[in-house]
């Protein structure tokens, strides 16, 4: 008989058959990982005294609220698998055994490289940078490689549950989708080869891959609408006597909301990055594979589609900060077509856009506020504003389709389909409040926001002056001459000098 720690002392785990159940296993297993994470992080602290005590109060402000934070992720997540278990009466598919251990992994280097980290600033100050470049670098790989790999099983068991339904979702679902993020993937490809290259037929083919890209969109929204037409229309659940599919609501608040993100990609972009380079096209590629690498580490799911994440939003949202919003909505545009093929919860085409595209383009609004200069000093008030309006808009973008798509679930509980939906995508700002958090502290980092100011002063740097085609230098602390503002009268100057003072230390 097998013994692990709990919250009550010792406990068995294995029946009188010797076998343990998944849950108790995930529990033995975390619950040591949680008490070797704890003893990793006090002899840390002890090196950390050894070294330099006066980092000591430093490092446990840092630990010590990262720990509380893995402890009580930790706890939840035991106690939802149990209570998944015991509510499904079998053990989890393995993809979803994968995620957890992905997740878990993921988290635990985290603590790690905090841990390492707070060793190496209270050692040798003058190598945390480099340690900082190593680790970004690593983290992107893994990232890339948790994505793809994430990517391709969920494709593969997705396509597995299809085929067995005996229905349309295959090939007018799924299939459709996966063309359409192809076609993105080429189209990124081919545009950065070409930008990199100063190609003249950069300007066409970036035509043509958007045109391409538009009528992938309309065929799948077709292609989805033929699957609701012979699958939906007249199934008796969502439409029946107590509920209804809303055809014409949902395509007017499809259109109002794709005016609204047009309105955005022209008004809101003052002072943004204009044009693209391939800087940009590879930073953007980034942000969304760290995107959706982090947005398989779920706190929890929502039963009917979405998921509170662990700041899966932090990227593409920094993304939108530092290259403007009209990056922003590209990149968010592809961030929600690749939600749709992880967490597909498909009935109508517009329901599609709603739920996916057009919910998270508005993550670009995640840099409306980066060139405010009424808060030019507090650059964290700033993407806090901007990321809670991104918020707001996705929440707005998945009411929509639940009130007028999925008031089937909301008959259910006898409720009306307002409040149901109001209350049910409510997780979208429990999401939101872990990504600014999250976001807060990156923001307050020296080393971060100096990497912001070299990237907007050398987006300033290449701007071409208005007629004579010369590269405008603007003052440090003044106005370019096209609106845009420069990294100091952004209020980054001040993180900027402190990063620097900060390194010669």
């Amino acid at each position: 008989m097998t013994s692990v720690l709990s919250k009550g002392g010792i406990v068995a785990l294995t029946s009188a058959s010797g076998s343990a159940s998944f849950a108790e296993t995930f529990q033995a297993v975390m619950l040591w990982i949680l008490l070797g994470v704890a003893v990793a992080l006090i002899i840390a602290g002890a090196i950390i005294a050894a070294a330099k005590r006066k980092a000591v109060a430093p490092y446990a402000k840092i630990a010590a609220p990262a720990f509380f934070l893995y402890a009580v992720i930790a706890l939840a997540s035991i106690k939802s698998v149990a209570f998944a278990e015991e509510s499904a009466a079998k053990a989890p598919a393995a993809l979803d055994v994968f995620q957890l251990v992905i997740t878990w992994v993921s988290v635990t280097v985290c603590v790690a490289l905090v841990a390492i980290g707070a060793i190496v600033y209270a050692v040798k100050r003058g190598a945390f940078a480099r340690f900082l470049k190593v680790t970004a670098v690593g983290v992107v790989v893994y990232a890339v490689a948790v994505a793809i790999t994430m990517l391709a099983w969920t494709l593969a068991d997705n396509s597995d549950s299809y085929a067995g339904e005996g229905n349309m979702l295959a090939s007018h679902v799924l299939v459709p989708i996966i063309i359409v993020c192809g076609i993105i993937l080429a189209s990124t490809i081919l545009l950065a080869v070409l930008r990199a290259k100063n190609s003249r037929a950069f300007k066409p083919a970036a035509v043509v891959c958007g045109l391409l890209l538009l009528a992938s969109v309309i065929v799948a929204a077709v292609l989805i609408g033929g699957f609701y037409g012979a699958n939906i229309k007249d199934d008796g659940y969502y439409n029946s006597d107590t509920a209804s599919v809303n055809n014409a609501a949902l395509y007017i608040s499809m259109g109002v909301l794709i005016v609204v993100l047009v309105l955005i990609g022209i008004f809101g972009d003052t002072g943004g990055r204009r044009g693209i380079d391939t800087r940009t096209i590879a930073t953007a590629a980034i942000c969304i594979a760290l995107s959706f690498a982090l947005s398989y580490i779920k706190l929890f799911d929502m039963p009917f589609g979405g998921a509170v994440t662990f700041a899966s939003l932090l990227p593409v949202l920094v993304f939108s900060y530092i290259y403007g919003v009209r990056r922003g909505l590209m990149v968010g545009f592809i961030y929600g077509m690749l939600q749709a093929i992880q967490d597909p919860y498909i009935i109508h085409p517009a329901q599609f856009l709603l739920d996916y595209p057009i919910a998270f383009s508005f993550v670009s609004l995640g840099g409306s506020f980066a060139r405010f200069k009424p808060l030019s000093a507090y650059p964290q008030v700033k993407f806090a504003i901007g990321a809670i309006l991104a918020g707001i808009g996705r929440y707005i973008s998945h009411v929509l389709s639940g009130v007028f798509a999925f008031s089937a679930y909301a008959a259910d509980y006898n409720m009306a389909a307002l409040p149901y939906s109001l209350a049910y995508n409510s997780f979208v700002f429990i999401d939101l409040v872990i990504a600014v958090a999250a976001g807060i502290i990156l923001f307050s980092s020296r080393t971060f926001m100096r990497s912001v100011v070299d990237v907007l002063s050398a987006d300033v740097a290449k701007r071409p002056a208005a007629k004579n085609g010369t590269s405008e230098q603007a003052a440090p602390s003044d106005e370019g001459k096209d609106g845009n503002v420069t990294a100091q009268s952004d209020g980054l100057a001040n993180s900027d000098t402190a990063a620097k003072d900060d390194k010669r230390a």
